[in-house]
């Protein structure tokens, strides 16, 4: 048995340990590795609970449902309004959001008596700027995947190594991020954005990020992928798509796609 294989017994360790538990479910990498090890540990123990907010994309949930169901584990969606704490994106958004949907998910462990609720940060998560790690720390919810040591990339392996579909996916954030801070927050320009980078992704660019500037979109993707982007707009007409969509400018930032960029302002 190899070291990543020794490191999934240990993860099944720790979550056979807990007897039971919710798993905070969005359907990307994180979640969907932990909530295949927890099925696989915990069986019928285990419920997979997704927050459906206005700034998380559709074709995400979609996505959290459909795994959810083909691996027949129960399935819980909460519906939540646009928390008014949220609505002028403040600098510390990713604390108050987390403590907000994690204090629902407790909630949500409560109602169907499991003593846990379970989330997919990985160790090198501790490195990032990521001020949410503190609400779920307050709110004590269990990190497995850091308990366990698992990096990103060694999630990723594991889960190509189960066939999991997202194994190659590339890392999404909520739709805040894509929004300055202190700027309201508007469901217009949150509607703006997914339909933008879903228009995006379908022409062939999966990691790409419209930052929403009121009328301009600032897209960033890969700094390899500058030139393709270029070209896909003569092929494509992303331009015209983004301007249809309702943005009055739209700009390709030459510096590429860099993470929390409007962190600051």
């Amino acid at each position: 048995m190899d070291r990543l294989a020794l490191k999934y017994e240990k993860l099944l360790g720790i979550l056979a340990e807990t007897d039971g538990a919710v798993i905070a479910f969005s359907g990307g990498v994180d979640s969907t590795l932990l909530l295949h090890a927890a099925n696989e540990a915990l069986g019928d123990k285990v419920t997979a609970a997704s927050i459906a907010t206005p700034y998380v994309p559709q074709w995400e949930q979609r996505e959290a449902r459909e795994f959810a169901k083909q691996i027949g584990v129960k399935h819980i969606v909460v519906d939540m309004d646009f928390p008014a704490e949220l609505r002028m994106n403040p600098p510390k958004h990713c604390y108050t959001c987390k403590k907000i949907l994690f204090s629902k998910l407790l909630e949500v462990a409560r109602e169907n008596a499991l003593k846990h609720v379970l989330e997919g940060t990985n160790i090198d998560d501790l490195s990032d700027y990521r001020p949410g790690i503190k609400a779920l720390r307050d709110l004590k919810i269990r990190s497995p995947f850091v308990e366990a040591e698992l990096a990103k990339a060694e999630i990723r392996e594991l889960s190509r190594r189960f066939n999991l579909p997202t194994w190659d996916k590339p890392s999404f954030a909520c739709l805040l991020s894509r929004m300055p801070v202190d700027v309201e927050v508007t469901n217009e320009a949150l509607q703006q954005v997914e339909q933008a980078e879903v228009f995006l992704m379908k022409i062939g660019f999966p990691a790409v990020r419209v930052r929403h500037h009121g009328e301009v979109a600032r897209i960033e993707v890969p700094a390899d992928r500058l030139q393709d982007f270029i070209n896909a707009n003569e092929i494509n007409g992303i331009n015209n798509k983004l301007k249809e969509i309702g943005y009055r400018h739209v700009a390709l930032d030459l510096g590429g796609y860099t993470m929390g960029s409007l962190n600051k302002k």
